[in-house]
């Protein structure tokens, strides 16, 4: 009977413990009321992100460049130090209809492809400062995350900072590897 109900009580607590986690992760992550894609086109310098398998060539000197298009698409060139050279991908953003441009949608598949929805990527700004330098950008799905900045380098209280908004969006920033200049 002892046993009965030690494996009753684990098991109430890891469903406890599964509802807090999975609550968690219901909560959609939050973006910023709205962006001013003027403002925000340029060059961006990657300071840390989630490790993915497409910048996995990727040692250092990691940057992003954005364009308006008359359109009203958004150019994308992506930037690294590999091994081997410079790595460069090239891209096109859209906005998401009623996000206010918080939220876009990335492919850097070829065109013919763009009607198929797997190609477009979720590219979310949680975080932006007033003066546009300083940016967190991830994934519905927490599964990418990178912070950003208009300088190669930012200081350790902005790096935390930017780090504590994550985790309170529920990312897992124990992930966040930073990125050499």
């Amino acid at each position: 009977m002892k046993k009965l109900k030690q494996g009753l009580v684990a098991t109430m607590v890891s469903m406890a413990a599964y509802g807090v986690i999975a609550t968690a992760s219901a909560q959609e992550v939050k973006t910023v009321p709205s962006v001013d894609l003027k403002r925000y086109a340029g060059k961006w310098y990657e300071i840390a992100k989630i490790p993915n398998s497409f910048q996995k060539k990727c040692i250092s000197g990691t940057s992003a460049e954005y364009a308006g298009r008359d359109d009203g698409m958004i150019d994308v060139t992506n930037r690294c130090k590999t091994a081997d050279g410079i790595d460069e991908a090239k891209g096109v953003a859209r906005v998401v209809p009623g996000s206010n441009n918080s939220k876009l949608e990335v492919r850097f598949a070829p065109a013919w492809l763009s009607w198929i929805p797997m190609v477009w990527g979720d590219y979310w700004i949680m975080d932006l400062d007033e003066q546009y330098t300083l940016a967190t950008v991830g994934s519905p799905s927490r599964e990418y995350l990178w912070i950003l900045s208009r300088t190669p380098t930012i200081s350790d209280e902005q790096y935390e900072n930017a780090l504590n908004n994550a985790t309170k969006q529920g990312f897992d920033t124990a992930r966040v590897v930073k990125s050499k200049p």
